[in-house]
């Protein structure tokens, strides 16, 4: 009696863990799962304190590089149009400034008077370009390559000049720099999947590596934030972006530039207004 009683126990025991266990699963089923995602925004603070400016001014660029798109013209009216949209600050609608010829009319030097000023062209005349002209050539008038920008450089250092126009805008916040947007070539082996079959017509991938021409863009902006109530820079940011498209592939060079551009304006947004980073996080039930 007592083995016949155990084993009936046994069987019992084993029927309740299955029920209990059938209604644990049933209940996750109806439950979902054990973990759900939910959507969430991180703060980041600007990297400089903007709060003593009311209004901005995109002035312009010293830019150059390609031939087919006006990059100082098209980098002006895309940073305005983002900080309208993006930042507290007010944008202040004023032509573009050309750098490019404002920093060579700055690199020639004055005449002390008007009788230093002809000996000076007369000794021009007889002797060739003395060293002020030379000095002003020093300035390249068109920009292929990076190293055609660095003597440009010495225009962000010119303090009396941008306090000269931040006086003339009521003392704004003044965005300027470098942009350089030129064609880029690269021929490297890259490596495709490519699709097999074997004798019974099942199909697979396998890696292979080709030498292959790219062509493209680069994107070097520098940018570079100037108080305008002393001339004076506030910061400054240097960025590098790339784009390589198949050789045959004929993509319009602003289509480029603005591709590029899109991944830039957050990293320049992020200089001065708080910008949020959207993701998710996972919890568990």
């Amino acid at each position: 009696m007592t083995a016949r009683a155990r084993a009936k126990t046994r069987r019992a025991n084993r029927l309740a863990f299955v029920s209990v266990a059938a209604m644990l699963a049933a209940a996750a089923v109806a439950c979902g799962p054990s973990y759900f995602e939910i959507p969430i925004e991180t703060p980041i603070r600007p990297k400089m304190d903007v709060s003593p400016f009311q209004r901005v001014l995109v002035a312009g660029f010293v830019a150059g590089g390609s031939d087919d798109v006006d990059t100082n013209l098209e980098t002006v009216r895309l940073l305005r149009s983002q900080l309208r949209t993006k930042s507290s600050l007010k944008v202040i609608d004023a032509d573009v400034m050309p750098l490019i010829e404002i920093a060579q009319d700055q690199s020639k030097p004055a005449p002390t008077d008007d009788n230093a000023a002809g000996a000076s062209q007369q000794a021009a005349g007889a002797n060739g370009p003395g060293p002020a002209t030379s000095d002003a050539m020093a300035l390249p008038k068109t920009i292929k390559e990076e190293k055609d920008l660095e003597p440009y450089e010495r225009l962000f250092a010119n303090t009396a000049y941008w306090k000269t126009i931040g006086e003339e805008y009521q003392n704004p916040l003044i965005v300027t720099g470098t942009v350089l947007f030129a064609p880029k070539t690269s021929n490297a082996i890259v490596q495709r999947d490519q699709e097999v079959f074997d004798s019974f017509g099942r199909r697979s991938t396998v890696p292979s590596r080709t030498f292959m021409e790219r062509k493209g863009f680069l994107l070097q902006p520098k940018f570079v934030f100037i108080d305008g109530r002393t001339g004076t820079t506030m910061y400054s940011e240097r960025y590098r972006e790339e784009i390589l498209y198949n050789a045959q592939q004929n993509t319009p060079a602003l289509s480029s530039y603005f591709e590029l551009m899109d991944r830039l304006v957050p990293n320049f947004l992020s200089a001065l207004s708080d910008q949020k980073i959207k993701g998710t996080r996972v919890l568990l039930n």
